[in-house]
């Protein structure tokens, strides 16, 4: 619980992957709702039931890594600090 309480921990990738589950389903849904609107917009519906989720999950990815980068560079700034001086 101190790791939440100093910033130690990250809480934002677990909520980035509830996210892309639920943009998934709202591109799938507005696909949907698209392609009744008419004839003509059938295949922009399936452009966006197809293509959506897809850059969707790019996006989510891209946030991802900032967040991995950060981790890696705590395991650097942790790995090269100088050691501690008892006395």
């Amino acid at each position: 619980m101190n790791e939440f309480w100093s910033f130690e921990k990250m809480i934002t990738p677990t909520i980035i992957k509830i996210l892309f589950w639920i943009g998934i389903v709202l591109c799938v849904i507005i696909g949907i709702l698209v392609m009744t609107k008419g004839d003509i917009l059938i295949l922009g519906g399936l452009l966006i039931i197809i293509l959506g989720p897809i850059v969707w999950r790019v996006y989510c990815e891209l946030l991802m890594v900032i967040f991995s980068i950060n981790d890696h560079l705590r395991q650097i700034k942790h790995n090269t600090a100088p050691p501690s001086q008892g006395m």
